[in-house]
């Protein structure tokens, strides 16, 4: 401060804070009655190893002060908070301060120096306190408020460990305090700069057989943990066991060796992982997450069904179980959300048997019954004179399986592993379960019996195969036979029949759905021809997609998406529910989407940074994680659509390409595809591989970032693309200058600037002209769910050089806000 008047307003404001607040220097791990921390003064409490600081901290983008505790040892790089005290009322100014009232903690608002505010309070209430209390922070990161008398734990009054934010530590706990009633439970953060409660919450539930959920605004479960074996939770990290007593039911994890920080947490996004730091990269290592993929979402299959993520459809009903008949279109697609029923009622009359389903995360518990006295025969005998009774288990796998868990409710949310998951055994009629046990012995029969057949069988495919090869060369015809399609639910592509796993319907019924194609069902319109919108006799709403016989969309394409998106399974990719074949009409079928595609609800950067990664978990699912690699090879907005949830889907398969696992680039001769979106190597030489995808999608993150379309942007002479526009800003370190003003939006908490920042340094490394310098959609996706992961900066984008190839002539500039219709015009196919 310059000049006398500024240093003696100074003055006299810290004397005032002195004379209200006495403050105190803090150098040790407590804090007394006579000690505070304020603002003004940066003074912390730091436990006795230097492992953990507790202080007020403030965040970026974010003007309120909070008080928590982060990782000293470890915040020269970037700080971890692992708890915060005053999460949902922050202090708005810098005047506040941390003490010791009453045999309370209390943070207080000291702006008004007359009347301190309490903002936040421990709210202790026990009036037999008699020696003076401290607080102390422990090396485990654990604050307690304790009887400075009585440093044992039945000395502690309040500990920050029974009020946990997003993140567990070791030693930390996770459940019910039976005593009490009191449940500690994970509460996500708002956003990486709003420690406030967010949407998520993972929480024990003791009803049944203990086990965690995660949820989402306290009403919608999203996953769900698997019950503890007696040896590990298979599908989590390394914890100690549940803790059943009289007092808890809880569990925690430990770290055995010195020097190794982990933690558990909950992000903002819904995610819950755990990490461990590394200290040659100061960086958190991420070696665990969940929900990881479809089959993690909770009750995805309905009842009586099971995941199998391996499996295409991935939802099978248990041996003895159909689909239920009220789900006809889910029916066809073998997906099964809408369950499976009963092929035959049990008796109760001792003619029933049981299925065992091996290696599988055993059904959701809350309906189960446990006895630890008991082994695995005594608990079949107790679930068949149970009627009510539909399924049992083993509770433990020690000494070769022990404890007996019954269900009498429906099975819920059960899915199939590899390994190291337990058993399940179903309750049928006896004729299932024999099917089932003797199905090995009945094999070995009919191959005893029949071997000398077998060996003419082979010889005749060989043959067959042959002959088959010699035509495939020959022919790459692909004809559309509606009688086939019709009778058999199948097609042929070069004289090979495969199975559609999709429903035929009737063109009568989708023309009754959609009322006969009224333009007022008319959802959009393309080259491939129009999409309707429409709805079943039972209700279900559909989005019918007819392909115009003048459609540049033949046969192969049709077929291509029929054969690849029934077979797709993803939380971002459009379900097709069914096709329709009808002379010289072709109709596909699909879910209907509330929001259909980018319109004005993303008003908001939150959402708009949703979508995108979204969009980016799609795509990887699509590269890496499905049972076949995809090349989809049209990503471009339009063929983005968004649910009721605002969840994103890819949609349009008919361009896309399967790949074997050991491909990673092809060459066309038929380049397709819309132009704007089309990296260099495919527009240019026709090559096109997963990198191809990923520049598709670094085009379509700067469109959403900046509210532009790349393929009609002009600005000028100076850019003839929106690529060279993003790169000539981002040279001159003028990036935020490209971001849509809807979005911008500085009073807003949920405009990030420094997220905008990397999302478009994101899409500049996905749109760089060399295929090999793009980074995969799994780097992608660690880059956008970290913000610690460090990001190379790019080089020149494709195109950039010159104009575009979209157009021979420069279009009418248009702004886009978003807002365009689901399916637009195909460019260049």
């Amino acid at each position: 401060m310059n000049g006398v008047p500024n240093f003696h307003h100074c003055y006299t404001f810290v004397l005032v804070l002195v004379l209200l607040f006495p403050v105190f220097s803090v150098s040790t791990n407590t804090l007394s009655a006579k000690e505070s921390l304020t603002i003004s003064s940066h003074n912390t409490i730091v436990s006795p190893s230097h492992i953990f600081e507790l202080g007020f901290f403030k965040l970026p983008s974010n003007s309120g002060w909070y008080i928590g505790i982060w990782y000293k040892v470890i915040s020269k790089t970037k700080r971890t908070y692992v708890w915060v005290a005053n999460r949902n009322s922050p202090l708005s100014s810098p005047m506040g301060t941390l003490k010791i009232s009453d045999n309370n903690l209390v943070i207080l608002d000291i702006s008004n120096t007359t009347t301190p505010v309490s903002v936040w309070s421990t709210n202790l209430t026990r009036g037999d306190i008699k020696s003076p209390v401290i607080a102390e922070l422990l090396d485990n990161g654990n604050f307690v408020l304790r009887d400075s008398n009585n440093n044992k734990p039945d000395g502690i009054l309040w500990q920050s460990f029974d009020f946990p934010t997003d993140t567990l530590l070791p030693e930390m706990k996770l459940g019910w305090d039976r005593k009490t009633g009191f449940n500690r439970l994970l509460r996500s953060w708002r956003s990486p700069d709003d420690p406030s409660s967010g949407d998520y919450s993972f929480k024990m539930e003791t009803k049944g057989f203990p086990q965690i959920f995660l949820w989402k605004s306290d009403s919608r479960r999203l996953y769900r943990s698997r019950p503890w074996n007696g040896v590990r939770f298979s599908d989590a990290p390394e914890m100690q066991p549940f803790n059943l007593s009289n007092e808890e039911v809880t569990y925690s994890f430990q770290i055995t060796k010195d020097n190794i920080y982990s933690i558990f947490t909950l992000s903002s996004k819904g995610l819950l992982e755990r990490f461990t730091w590394n200290e040659t990269e100061h960086n958190w290592h991420q070696f665990w997450h969940a929900p990881k993929d479809q089959c993690d979402q909770y009750k995805v299959c309905g009842s009586y069904s099971y995941c199998n993520s391996k499996k295409s459809p991935v939802c099978q009903c248990i041996k003895g179980f159909e689909p239920e008949p009220m789900y006809p279109v889910v029916l066809g697609l073998r997906n099964r959300s809408g369950g499976c029923a009963r092929q035959t009622q049990v008796s109760c009359d001792g003619r029933d048997g049981f299925v065992q389903l091996k290696n599988i995360k055993l059904p959701d518990s809350m309906e189960a019954s446990v006895d630890r006295r008991i082994g695995v025969k005594e608990c079949k005998d107790r679930c068949l004179k149970d009627c009510s009774c539909t399924a049992f288990a083993n509770r433990d796998i020690h000494r070769g399986g022990w404890g007996c868990m019954t269900w009498t409710g429906e099975l819920v949310d059960i899915r199939s592993y590899t390994k190291t998951s337990q058993d399940l055994y179903v309750r049928v009629v006896r004729q299932a379960a024999a099917d089932q046990d003797d199905k090995s012995k009945k094999s070995a029969k009919v191959i005893g019996s029949s071997i000398g057949v077998s060996m003419l069988l082979v010889l005749s495919f060989i043959i067959y195969g042959f002959r088959m090869w010699k035509q495939k060369r020959s022919s790459i015809d692909f004809p559309m036979k509606e009688a086939l399609l019709s009778s058999m639910g199948h097609i042929s592509r070069e004289n090979k029949t495969e199975d559609l796993e999709l429903p035929l319907m009737e063109f009568d019924a989708i023309a009754t759905a959609t009322d006969n194609f009224s333009d007022a069902n008319k959802l959009g319109q393309g080259g491939f021809g129009i999409v309707y919108k429409g709805r079943l006799l039972d209700g279900k709403e559909i989005a019918v997609k007819r392909l115009s016989k003048t459609s540049v969309q033949g046969n192969d394409e049709f077929m291509n998406e029929v054969r690849l998106i029934a077979r797709l399974q993803h939380i971002n990719l459009v379900r097709l529910l069914g096709c329709c074949v009808n002379k010289d009409e072709k109709m596909l079928i699909y879910e209907y989407l509330e929001n259909l595609s980018f319109d004005s609800h993303l008003f908001d950067w939150k959402k708009r940074f949703d979508i995108v990664n979204g969009i980016a978990r799609g795509l990887l699912y699509l590269h890496q994680d499905s049972r076949f690699r995809v090349i989809h090879r049209d990503l471009k907005a339009s063929n983005v659509l968004l649910d009721k949830d605002m969840t994103p889907k890819i949609s349009d398969f008919g361009m896309a390409r399967i790949f074997g696992r050991d491909e990673t680039e092809a060459n066309t001769r038929k380049v397709v595809g819309t132009y704007g979106y089309m990296s260099p190597e495919y527009a240019m030489y026709g090559k096109f591989s997963m990198k191809s995808d990923v520049f598709s999608f670094g085009v379509l993150l700067l469109e959403i970032i900046s509210g532009k379309r790349n393929n009609s942007f002009y600005d000028s002479d100076r850019d003839l693309n929106l690529l060279s526009f993003v790169w000539r800003y981002w040279k001159k370190g003028k990036g935020l200058e490209i971001a849509d003003p809807v979005i911008v939006d500085w009073s807003s908490s949920t405009f990030r600037p420094h997220e905008i920042l990397r999302c478009i340094q994101i899409g500049l490394l996905c749109v760089q002209e060399s295929a090999d310098d793009r980074p995969m959609m799994s780097s992608v996706v660690l880059m956008f769910g970290s913000e610690t992961t460090a990001i190379p900066q790019p080089k020149t984008p494709g195109f950039c050089a010159g104009k575009s190839p979209s157009d021979s002539k420069q279009r009418e500039y248009r702004s886009w806000t978003v807002n365009q219709i689901t399916l637009s015009i195909l460019d260049a196919r």
